[in-house]
């Protein structure tokens, strides 16, 4: 595959459009995809583990509740697309996913020892996120984060794992 730019920043050509798009979805996209989805596997199963299968309405702020069934309905409105997924938290953002984490860090440390520098970690990727969410050209230092929080993120689960917390997807 020839190396890609970022094809606003060089004479136009619209398979540079497509160059650019592989790229960023190739190194960029799925790193970002498995990290936010292991997020979510990760605070499903230590609040399920620490709550209980209701822990979402135990231990989810009234707003984020209100906004993810807000989104549930808009999926639901229009069957004929695919839907985010069976459980609220698939139908959170980032931003809440982390507030989640924010708001109960006390469920998380006895698993999790330094949740708050997963807080963090977590702050660290918003804005690369929304940059290739919205179809944009991550930095090399943005790229450089997602792969350093994604091979983290990994870890996390592992360790977890191993430690004897039943992973689960929601």
């Amino acid at each position: 595959m020839p190396q890609a730019f970022d094809f606003r920043t060089i004479p136009f050509d619209p398979a540079r459009v497509d160059t650019s798009g592989k790229d960023v979805g190739r190194r960029v996209y799925w790193k970002l995809y498995a990290t936010e989805n292991l997020l979510r596997v990760i605070i499903h199963s230590v609040l399920k583990a620490q709550i209980g299968a209701d822990w979402w309405q135990a231990a989810v702020a009234s707003d984020i509740q209100r906004e993810a069934q807000r989104q549930r309905t808009r999926f639901a409105r229009r069957p004929w697309h695919g839907s985010a997924g069976s459980h609220d938290i698939y139908f959170t953002t980032l931003f809440q996913l982390n507030e989640i984490l924010r708001a109960n860090s006390n469920l998380f440390l006895p698993v999790i020892a330094d949740v708050d520098a997963w807080i963090a970690k977590i702050e660290q990727i918003r804005l690369p996120r929304n940059i290739v969410g919205h179809m944009n050209w991550p930095s090399t230092t943005d790229r450089q984060r997602v792969d350093v929080i994604h091979a983290d993120i990994h870890a996390l689960a592992t360790y977890l794992s191993q430690s004897g917390l039943p992973l689960s997807a929601p």
